[in-house]
C-alpha cells in the first residue's frame, strides 16, 4: 500500500519528525510484519533517522551540514541552492523501516525525520507498506 503525505517546513533549513505519518501509514495499511519505505521525491530534501530524545541532536545536523556545504560558495547552479543538493545527496532520499508485531522496530532513541535543505516549502513524503 502506498500512502502520500505533505510536509511543510517553516525554514530554509530544519528537521521535521515524522513519526506520525509513519504510525499513520502503518495503522491504515494493518501489516503486522514487513518493511516500509519512506521517500521523497525531491533534489534538496532527505529522509534520515537520529535521534528524538535531544533537540540540540538536529540543530546540530543543521549546523554541522552548514559547515560543511557553505551555501556562500561560488556555485556554478544558477538557483544558488547548491548546497541543498548536495545535503540532499548525502542524507538520501530514503530509509527502509521493518515492521514487526504491528510496530516499527526503532532502536530506544530513534525517529524518522524529513529532512528540509531548500525551504520553506510544501513536500511530498511518499510511504509504502509491504506485508511479509
Amino acid at each position: 500500500m502506498l500512502f502520500t503525505f505533505t510536509v511543510t517546513s517553516k525554514v530554509r533549513e530544519e528537521y521535521i519528525n515524522i513519526d506520525a505519518l509513519v504510525e499513520e501509514a502503518l495503522e491504515k495499511s494493518g501489516v503486522e510484519a514487513g518493511i516500509m519505505t519512506i521517500f521523497t521525491p525531491h533534489t534538496t530534501a532527505g529522509i534520515t533517522i537520529n535521534e528524538n530524545a535531544d533537540p540540540d541532536v538536529t540543530r546540530d545536523l543543521v549546523y554541522g551540514m552548514n559547515m560543511t556545504f557553505d551555501n556562500k560558495k561560488e556555485y556554478r547552479h544558477a538557483e544558488g541552492n547548491s548546497d541543498s543538493h548536495m545535503k540532499s545527496s548525502l542524507t538520501g532520499a530514503s530509509e527502509t523501516l521493518i515492521i514487526d508485531g504491528g510496530e516499527v522496530i526503532y532502536g530506544t532513541w530513534q525517529s524518522t525525520y524529513f529532512a528540509e535543505f531548500d525551504g520553506p516549502r510544501d513536500r511530498k513524503v511518499h510511504i509504502k507498506v509491504i506485508e511479509g
